[in-house]
């Protein structure tokens, strides 16, 4: 509340459900301030996974959570015609964007690893489907990047496989572009932005023709799209690797922005309470002139 009160916003954008997020839409709506939302999460699934809670129970919840936002951006098509299905209102698409200067092919390191490499990178729990890739019978290397709660558990109990922990930065460029293939076999996320690093690190995507993967990959000759996992990480393995890239290419964080501040209403500044801007310095333009 105080840091909201010290920054005094025209608007807010809201980007969790989760406690930080009710935090904020509940000073919001005391105070009159409009704020937007984004679902970045098959948020009623990942509770199911975790606690066999109802998905009538979760997006009923969702619904109610996004119901006063102004505009509730979302990723892709697929998501978007999925919550309109369910009732949600005022969507607008906001993609997504990769730091393409950082993430590009390189030289593959990892060179004491049996080739191929197939690898998954983000957090390590269960929503993330990660069993799904490791029990797969594939050639090579399988190699786990990242770390969470279901790491210990993966690790006794597939021993062959690589873990080698949470990555960052240009190390983590680096294990991108040392992959032969990358695997995705969550079926939760909406987007996936570990698909757009890999692609723009050259290295083509074996995942499940489900939300996200469907929405950025699509039928593109960057990846394959199967039910059937193993299958779709064997034909990866024939895709080139030039245009994963060119494909990544057009994924920037500039075209992100630009698409977020289009989908922002012309908020009135006058919206915040009397009581808040009383005896206050010249209130912040947060947003810009534009938006």
């Amino acid at each position: 509340m105080q840091m909201i009160e010290e920054a005094r916003p025209s608007a807010i954008h809201i980007a969790t459900e989760g406690p930080l997020g009710m935090t904020a839409r509940r000073y919001c709506i005391k105070n009159n301030i409009p704020f937007t939302t984004a679902f970045h999460t098959l948020f009623a699934e990942y509770v199911k996974a975790r606690t066999m809670l109802p998905l009538s129970v979760g997006y009923a919840f969702l619904k109610w959570f996004h119901k006063p936002s102004k505009c509730l951006m979302v990723a892709t098509p697929t998501l978007e015609k999925s919550l309109t299905a369910r009732g949600f209102n005022n969507i607008k698409r906001w993609s997504r964007g990769i730091d393409i200067s950082l993430f590009y092919p390189r030289e593959k390191q990892l060179q004491d690893l049996p080739r191929p490499i197939f690898m998954y990178v983000g957090r390590v729990a269960v929503e993330k489907n990660i069993e799904a890739f490791l029990k797969l019978n594939l050639p090579g290397s399988k190699v786990v990047v990242g770390d969470g709660p279901q790491r210990a558990m993966l690790e006794e109990k597939y021993p062959k496989a690589y873990f080698l922990g949470m990555k960052e930065g240009e190390e983590l460029a680096e294990h991108y572009a040392s992959a032969d293939v990358f695997m995705f076999p969550s079926r939760t996320d909406t987007f996936g932005l570990v698909l757009l690093e890999a692609l723009a690190s050259g290295v083509p995507v074996a995942a499940y023709p489900v939300t996200g993967p469907l929405d950025v990959i699509g039928e593109a000759p960057v990846g394959v799209l199967d039910e059937d996992l193993e299958r779709a990480a064997h034909k990866a393995l024939k895709l080139d690797p030039k245009s994963c890239r060119d494909f990544a290419l057009n994924y920037t964080w500039e075209k992100s922005a630009d698409q977020f501040f289009s989908n922002l209403a012309p908020f009135d500044p006058s919206r915040w309470s009397q009581k808040n801007t009383q005896n206050q310095p010249k209130r912040k333009e947060i947003l810009g002139p534009n938006s």
